[in-house]
């Protein structure tokens, strides 16, 4: 027991620091070190509440980019995600949803950075964000990584550095309160749950507030390579997470 715990407080610490940084990344990061320790079914509902608490550690500093006209296509298509992603949960095999989101960051992440840094995509208007949004909310609810393409899409859509911190910011903490409720609804919410929410709030807390101030003395020329990176190391970390299990299946 004292082993697991000291996974759970370094793995939220991490996690914790990661996000506070990026703006994301605390499941992906979280995820690959619980994993050694804690069950898929728990490991979810720890990193959804996980990336909640250090959303809201880090709004006082990063609130005032908050633009309520780009947030909601992604807000709406999000919402309607996030319910496809809690009831597919339990029949979605993690690993190979893993294998292939990772595959993904790491195929277009490099491609991306090879793209000029004042580089927008700009069709697809309001439809094209929301289904952005929808990815985001499918995935939030199958366990709490509901940033990772919304944060990719608003960085391709040249967001200057604080709108984007903003925007992805409501959005995450939105995706996290709908996907905890959904998760309480079906059941997947108990004591033994509550417990580890109690160890991973306050081993987070500092962690966020120092990458956040990190992220407050970036220019936006030097964010999105930064949150490119981290999409592509995210994407190294699901892969390498997922092949072990699949292979011991074969």
């Amino acid at each position: 027991m004292e082993l697991t715990t000291g996974i759970i407080l370094i793995g939220a610490a991490l996690a914790g620091f990661a996000q506070g940084v990026s703006g994301f990344a605390f499941s992906l990061v979280a995820l690959s070190i619980w994993s050694w320790a804690v069950a898929p079914q728990l490991a979810a509902p720890m990193a959804v509440f996980g990336s909640l608490a250090g959303q809201l550690v880090t709004l006082p500093w990063v609130w005032r980019g908050f633009d309520l006209r780009l947030l909601l296509p992604l807000l709406l298509g999000g919402l309607v995600g996030v319910p496809i992603g809690v009831l597919i949960l339990p029949s979605l095999d993690p690993d190979i949803f893993r294998l292939c989101l990772g595959t993904f960051l790491m195929i277009y992440c490099p491609l991306a950075f090879r793209l000029p840094h004042d580089h927008r995509i700009r069709t697809g208007g309001r439809a094209a964000d929301a289904a952005a949004g929808f990815i985001g909310g499918v995935m939030g609810g199958l366990g709490g990584m509901a940033g990772a393409i919304p944060t990719l899409w608003t960085t391709l859509r040249g967001y200057p550095k604080d709108a984007q911190r903003g925007v992805m910011q409501a959005f995450n903490i939105s995706m996290h309160v709908a996907t905890l409720t959904g998760y309480l609804i079906a059941g997947g919410i108990d004591r033994a749950t509550l417990a580890m929410f109690a160890l991973i709030a306050p081993a987070l807390a500092i962690p966020a507030i120092i990458g956040v101030q990190i992220f407050r003395r970036m220019t936006t020329q030097s964010f999105r390579p930064l949150v490119l990176g981290a999409l592509f190391v995210s994407g190294l970390v699901l892969v390498a997470g997922s092949i072990h299990p699949l292979l011991a299946t074969l």
